[in-house]
């Protein structure tokens, strides 16, 4: 073979590989993509607003709840996935998307922990006391508050009690999930004076613990000591062992 074959062979090779590169430094702005090994914890993150039934406007930042689900579902059928972290940073959202994401958290079998970071407001209650420990850092906070009509419900008499009985469902998911006192989470949810013009109160880092509807605050740390502490006395972990 020719000096000249062998040189446009190579360029031939390197083609994929350079414009594969030129991507990277376009999308990412870095060179050298960092492959992180493979884990048997699982993170999953809820950002911004969760989309429910109705599509937000494109500059929303959304965490779209049918994106969420198969997702859910995947980490309880993988085998080699043994604990999931969910990282909570939302201003909150659709209600019966929400619930639906609190209510497919809780019934995963595996450990889960969740860290508030930032904000878990509104609906993101439900969502972070959901796992088997929850944990805020220091500076975030938590807004409480009556469920709201959101247009969703046509304006009926009808639309009340509706809107009640949804009400109780969070209430009684997030009493269930925490070690809130009903009482005390109804009294925050319907304050007056705590937010202007509003109805509810905000919640910061170590008030959510003493009110009992976080376990502890923490970050990252200690979210990941505590699941390794789950994972290490769940019943599959020790039969594993065994075999």
């Amino acid at each position: 073979m020719s000096n000249s074959n062998q040189k446009e062979n190579q360029q031939q090779d390197n083609q994929p590989h350079s414009s594969s590169l030129v991507e990277k430094i376009q999308q990412l702005g870095q060179s050298n993509i960092p492959q992180a090994p493979e884990s048997n914890v699982h993170v999953l993150s809820i950002i911004g607003q969760v989309e429910g039934h109705l599509q937000l406007p494109p500059q929303n930042k959304t965490t779209k709840y049918e994106h969420l689900l198969p997702q859910l579902i995947a980490i309880e059928q993988n085998p080699k996935i043994e604990g999931m972290i969910i990282l909570l940073n939302t201003v909150g959202g659709d209600v019966e998307a929400g619930l639906a994401l609190a209510e497919m958290i809780a019934s995963i079998s595996k450990p889960t922990v969740s860290i508030v970071l930032g904000g878990g407001h509104s609906i993101g209650v439900p969502i972070a006391v959901a796992t088997d420990y929850s944990f805020i850092v220091p500076s975030a906070t938590m807004t409480i508050h009556p469920v709201r009509l959101t247009g969703l419900v046509i304006g009926v008499p009808q639309t009340f009690e509706y809107l009640d009985k949804m009400q109780d469902r969070v209430i009684q998911f997030v009493v269930e999930h925490s070690n809130i006192k009903e009482e005390k989470f109804k009294d925050l949810m319907f304050e007056k004076g705590n937010l202007t013009r509003d109805i509810g109160t905000n919640v910061i880092g170590k008030d959510a613990v003493e009110y009992g509807l976080i376990d502890a605050v923490g970050g990252v740390k200690d979210a990941m000591s505590k699941l390794n502490e789950f994972i290490g006395t769940s019943p599959s972990s020790e039969g594993s062992e065994v075999q």
